[in-house]
């Protein structure tokens, strides 16, 4: 089993950053993919970015490539997400994901964290 918590969410004003984290536990962080998914109200769980278990591959949803960018520091065992240039439509739950290697946009990744809420307000 693998325990994922996200934070880093909040309030911020269109043109403004946010960095999200997602701390594991459980089985080895480091061979999972990880992935960052979002949900706004009435709309479906749509992909954000993805990354492979070494951090050397990355993959980015159309909608946000050139303002966000995913990390991950294995020794600490967080991925985040470093969100520049925030629109309110960026406004959602936003999840951590892992799971074996897989397709970074594929939703069916194994564990799934609660999911940290980001409002960007015009």
């Amino acid at each position: 089993q693998v325990q994922l918590v996200e934070s880093g969410g909040g309030l911020v004003q269109a043109g403004g950053s946010l960095r999200l984290s997602c701390t594991a536990s459980g089985r080895a962080f480091s061979r999972l993919t990880m992935g960052w998914f979002r949900q706004a109200p009435g709309k479906e769980r749509e992909f954000v970015a993805g990354m492979d278990r070494v951090g050397l591959i990355t993959s980015y949803a159309d909608s946000i490539k050139g303002r966000f960018s995913i990390s991950r520091d294995n020794a600490k065992i967080t991925v985040y997400l470093q969100m520049n240039s925030l629109k309110p439509e960026d406004s959602a739950l936003y999840y951590c994901a892992a799971g074996p290697k897989r397709s970074y946009n594929d939703p069916a990744y194994d564990y799934w964290g609660q999911g940290t809420q980001v409002t960007v307000s015009s």
